[in-house]
C-alpha cells in the first residue's frame, strides 16, 4: 500500500479547508426584494404573536389587556393615586426584565431604581407607552414584543435579537418637571 507524502497530505488538507471556508460564506440572493423582506417580517411577527399568546395562556391568573399597538399589560396593584404619568414626566421605577422563558435579564435589585423621562429617554418604546398607563404606587407586568423592545439586534448584552421581553414594574414616583 502506498502512502502519501507529507507534502501531498498537507496540500490536500489546505484545499479541503479552503473549500470548507468557502461554503460558510453567505450567498446573497440578487433576486431578493423588499417584498421578500416584508413577507419574512410578517411571518416572524405572526410567530412572535403566537409565542406571546402561549405565554399569556400559561399565565391565566394575569388579567392581560392588549393595546392597539400590541403592548400587553396586567396591572396587579392599583394605588389610590389616579394621576397617570404623562409625556415629559420623570418616572422612577423598580423593575425586573425577563424573557418569556422566565430568564431574568436585568433587575433594579442589582443596581437600584431607574429614572427616566417619559417619551424623551432612550429606552424601549413599549416602556414609554406602558408608563402612561400607570400612577405612582402601581405595580404591573408588561409584555413587549421585540418591535417595542430591543428589535432586530437585541441589546447586545443579555437580550437576544428579535426577543419579546416581560417587564415587572413598580412605579416609585412620578415627578413633573
Amino acid at each position: 500500500m502506498k502512502t502519501l507524502s507529507p507534502f501531498l497530505f498537507g496540500l490536500m488538507c489546505l484545499v479541503a479547508c479552503a473549500e470548507q471556508e468557502q461554503e460558510q460564506v453567505p450567498v446573497i440572493d440578487p433576486d431578493w426584494t423588499q417584498d421578500n423582506s416584508s413577507d419574512m417580517n410578517q411571518v416572524f411577527a405572526a410567530e412572535e404573536e403566537d409565542e406571546i399568546d402561549l405565554f399569556v395562556e400559561r399565565h391565566q391568573d394575569w388579567k392581560v389587556v392588549e393595546t392597539g399597538t400590541g403592548l400587553r399589560h396586567f396591572i396587579y396593584f392599583k394605588s389610590e393615586n389616579h394621576d397617570t404619568a404623562r409625556v415629559g414626566d420623570i418616572a422612577t421605577v423598580d423593575f425586573e426584565i425577563t424573557l418569556l422563558d422566565g430568564s431574568v435579564c436585568y433587575s433594579s435589585a442589582e443596581n437600584g431604581p431607574e429614572s427616566f423621562m417619559v417619551e424623551h429617554a432612550d429606552i424601549e418604546s413599549g416602556l414609554h407607552e406602558a408608563m402612561q398607563l400607570l400612577c405612582t404606587g402601581d405595580k404591573a407586568k408588561f409584555i413587549l414584543p421585540s418591535r417595542m423592545a430591543h428589535g432586530l439586534i437585541g441589546d447586545e448584552e443579555k437580550i437576544p435579537p428579535l426577543t419579546t421581553v416581560v417587564y415587572d414594574i413598580q412605579v416609585l414616583k412620578i415627578e413633573r418637571p
